[in-house]
């Protein structure tokens, strides 16, 4: 039965990592432009490498994902 118990609460612990980690690729989304960006930076420059990690981790993923887009788009692939 401590089996079941601790799966359960090892499952729960999982899910509500990946919605608050949902919710922070969302907040940080809304931070698009230059001067958005740059006072984010001067924001997480006050903090440990290690503290602000799953941050730039997200970021950079996000402008990864803009910038092919972005580069779909100036190709003119159809369907994107």
């Amino acid at each position: 039965m401590q089996f079941i118990r601790d799966a359960r609460t090892a499952i729960l612990n999982r899910l509500a990592e990946r919605r608050a980690h949902r919710r922070l690729a969302e907040e940080l989304a809304t931070f698009r432009t230059a001067a958005e960006r740059t006072e984010l930076d001067l924001m997480l420059g006050r903090h440990s490498a290690e503290e602000t990690a799953e941050i730039h981790a997200i970021l950079s993923r996000q402008d990864a994902e803009r910038r092919y887009a972005s580069a779909v788009h100036a190709a003119g692939v159809p369907g994107r």
